[in-house]
This record gives C-alpha cells, sequence and structure tokens, in this order.
C-alpha cells in the first residue's frame, strides 16, 4: 500500500530483489495528499489512525495469497503504525501456512510494534517474523540479505 509512491518504490525494489510478485493494496476510495496532512486533526488519515475500529474499504479484495507460501507486506508508517487499510487488508484473508514479514517506510519513525499489531488482526495464523523500516532508495543487495536472514 503507497500513496506518495514512496513506499511503492521499495515495494517494486523488493520484488526485483526476492524474485516476488507484485499486488497493490488500493482504498474504494483513494486517499488524497489532503487527507495525510499530520497538521490537521480533521483529515481523513488522522481520524482513521486514531479509531483501531476503523476499516477503510478495499477497492478490491482478488489478492491469490492462497498460491503463495511467502507474504510481505508492505506499508508507510502513519502516526506509529500500518494505516487502517492494512488491518483491513489483513482481516481479509487467512494466512494460515504462510511466511509473513512486513517492510514500511516512514519519514522518521521505525517499524515498531505496527507489525505485531497486524499479526494479532491475523489472529496469529502463520509463521510471522519482524518486519524492518527501509528507506525508499535501499539497495536490493540489503533487502536481498534481510530477507535471506529471516530463514523462509
Amino acid at each position: 500500500f503507497s500513496v506518495s509512491g514512496n513506499t511503492k518504490q521499495l515495494a517494486e525494489r523488493t520484488a526485483k530483489a526476492v524474485g516476488a510478485d507484485l499486488y497493490e493494496i488500493k482504498p474504494a476510495e483513494p486517499y488524497t495528499s489532503g487527507d495525510l496532512n499530520y497538521n490537521d486533526e480533521s483529515t481523513r488519515a488522522t481520524v482513521e489512525q486514531k479509531n483501531d475500529k476503523a476499516r477503510p474499504k478495499l477497492a478490491d479484495t482478488n489478492a491469490d495469497i492462497a498460491s503463495y507460501k511467502t507474504v510481505i507486506l508492505v506499508y508507510p508508517i502513519w502516526w506509529g503504525q500500518a494505516p487502517r487499510i492494512m488491518d483491513t487488508f489483513v482481516e481479509s484473508y487467512d494466512f494460515t501456512g504462510k511466511n509473513v514479514t512486513a517492510m514500511c517506510t516512514s519519514g522518521s519513525s521505525d517499524i515498531g510494534s505496527s507489525d505485531a499489531y497486524l499479526q494479532k488482526l491475523a489472529n496469529n495464523k502463520g509463521n510471522w517474523k519482524s518486519g524492518k523500516r527501509f528507506e525508499k532508495q535501499v539497495s536490493e543487495a540489503e533487502i536481498s540479505s534481510w530477507f535471506k536472514g529471516l530463514g523462509f
């Protein structure tokens, strides 16, 4: 999931580095730059992030995760957590028998507990490994090295 394109760059670089397919998580109602104004308490993303029950609708629920052994969730950090659209995504699929990890981008925050929170929302189904924050310009070699270190 990406709005500004930074996270999309990381996802594309990761796909190349580990030989993965890409699936873009899209909200039914796309986010605008105005939705992401961190200084305005009334913006859509701020309101969603403050409500841990918010579940923005997905544009589709056609991700074919059933045919994959490993799923890498890639998202930006908003207000210290994964965007609520990631909550929707994780709750929409069954990760039983899957290797799962997370990667994120952020202006300043680390991955924090966002990956553990998503694991909890997935009812702890799957073999989850701790995720990591990366800069959007991280090298494919660094991504590949980190991924190999997960032991999937």
